[in-house]
């Protein structure tokens, strides 16, 4: 299948390289891109058009006051996978904005965080072709103990680009 767009097409590059490099290359490209996830250390474990797992240990520089990763730093997380995700999708005449954000801290995390966003055949298929609209993308979040201790919804819309 032909890239959604440029964003896509140079993901698709990154991922054809050998599969030790390509967690480096998309980490080191989105820093630059978008250099805030740089700046906090988030790791790009995998993402193609379907998925998106990133990372991000628990070091000091995101702690909260309590020794655990910061309740902002999960939050970029999920926004940064759900983002990515949209974005690989969304046509380059369109552009992705998040839209809302709702959070349920629902225990304490423990050690690093990992989540992971998924995107179905349908709303790809709705992103890659409504004039604009919205989706839910589902998004879980784990701790260091494979335990969910944050419930998160991510609502993405897309929007013609203004000339």
């Amino acid at each position: 299948m032909a890239a959604a767009n440029k964003l896509a097409g140079i993901v698709g590059k990154i991922n054809a390289l050998p599969e030790f490099a390509r967690s480096r290359a998309l980490t080191l490209f989105f820093g630059r891109v978008v250099p805030f996830t740089g700046t906090a250390g988030m790791r790009i474990e995998s993402l193609d058009e379907e998925r998106c797992v990133i990372s991000i240990a628990n070091k000091r520089r995101v702690q909260n006051h309590i020794g655990g990763v910061h309740a902002v730093a999960s939050l970029l997380l999920a926004e940064s996978a759900t983002g990515f995700l949209v974005g690989l999708n969304v046509p380059d005449d369109k552009i992705p904005v998040i839209k809302t954000v709702h959070a349920e801290y629902t225990r304490r995390a423990k050690g690093d965080m990992t989540v992971e966003a998924t995107l179905t055949a349908e709303q790809r298929e709705r992103i890659r072709t409504e004039e604009k609209g919205d989706v839910s993308v589902p998004v879980i979040i784990r701790d260091g103990e494979g335990k969910e201790p944050i419930e998160i919804e991510m609502i993405w819309a897309w929007t013609p680009k203004r000339r």
